[in-house]
């Protein structure tokens, strides 16, 4: 009965062209999770801005980006741009994708963690005469970065796990190789329940990775 759930032969011989995709999987994720927070960054700036137009936009960006499917945006990006006479490659369509959808949940985490630092923080950077990005260099930001390492990780998380959506536009990551396979061999339930297994493998190490972290920071 096992057997026919979860053939072992099939998932031992293909394990290492499944494996193969793991480049573009953490490719994807880690190189979208750095785009994301820097853009991320940027939208707290400009949603604690003095002008309006730019606290509107960042808003709006938010909104919409949260408020609409991941995958729903990778297939305008992918087969909407075309329309216009715009045509990017796969990968670079899943970069855009995941850079710019985290970047919304990012902004948030980054928002809230900023807001958590005491006011009295601001306060006595400013009566040193330290100036307004001076004060979010050296002050804010290094203690905000410290409050916001467990929701980044989710996050990061989210997208090592989302990443998967790229294989609807043929980028051959861990889930496109799996369905290749599947195809071949028939067998999807396999393939599936072993690349479940390799993405939950890989979390693990974050997760692991995430701890260390919040310990080293926990002493400073």
């Amino acid at each position: 009965m096992l057997n026919k759930i979860f053939d072992i032969n099939i998932a031992i011989n293909n394990f290492w062209f499944i494996l193969s995709g793991l480049g573009y999987t953490l490719g994807v994720a880690l190189t979208s999770f750095v785009f994301g927070t820097v853009l991320g960054f940027i939208l707290v700036l400009m949603r604690r801005s003095r002008f309006r137009v730019l606290r509107w936009i960042a808003t709006f960006h938010v909104s919409f980006m949260r408020g609409t499917p991941t995958l729903v945006f990778l297939f305008l990006l992918y087969f909407g741009l075309p329309f216009l006479k715009i045509t990017l490659p796969a990968l670079v369509c899943a970069l855009l994708c995941f850079s710019i959808a985290s970047s919304a949940y990012i902004s948030e985490v980054l928002r809230s963690a900023m807001d958590a630092v005491d006011n009295g923080q601001w306060e006595a950077a400013m009566s040193l005469g330290m100036s307004y990005r001076q004060t979010l260099q050296k002050v804010i930001v290094p203690q905000a970065f410290r409050i916001s390492v467990p929701p980044l990780s989710n996050v990061l998380l989210d997208m090592i796990k989302g990443t998967s959506l790229a294989a609807m536009i043929t980028v051959p990551d861990i889930f496109q190789n799996a369905k290749i396979v599947g195809g071949r061999e028939f067998d999807y339930m396999t393939m599936y329940i072993l690349v479940a297994l390799i993405y939950w493998s890989i979390c693990l190490v974050f997760e692991q990775g995430q701890k260390i972290l919040e310990k080293r920071l926990s002493l400073y």
